[in-house]
């Protein structure tokens, strides 16, 4: 037995009865469209991944930009002009 309790030979008959229903030419164009989607949600996942990469690589330079902005100095308190 096969998957599910399904043999080759049931697998086989109904292969060929989807063939004959909807016809080869409409499966191709079926199989063409899924693999585009299929590409296309991998392309989409590979963008985000890379976005997310450099986000997080973004940070750490806008911390070291915001360390180099720091003034340092000493407090200095004013005398009172009377």
């Amino acid at each position: 037995m096969g998957v599910g309790g399904i043999g080759i030979w049931q697998l086989l008959i109904i292969l060929v009865l989807v063939v004959l229903i909807f016809g080869t030419k409409k499966l191709k164009n079926v199989g063409g469209d899924l693999g585009g989607a299929i590409k296309s949600f991998k392309s989409s996942m590979k963008d985000d991944g890379s976005k997310a990469a450099e986000a997080e690589n973004a940070e750490p330079a806008q911390l070291k930009q915001a360390e180099e902005n720091v003034v340092e100095g000493e407090k200095v308190e004013e005398k009172e002009k009377a």
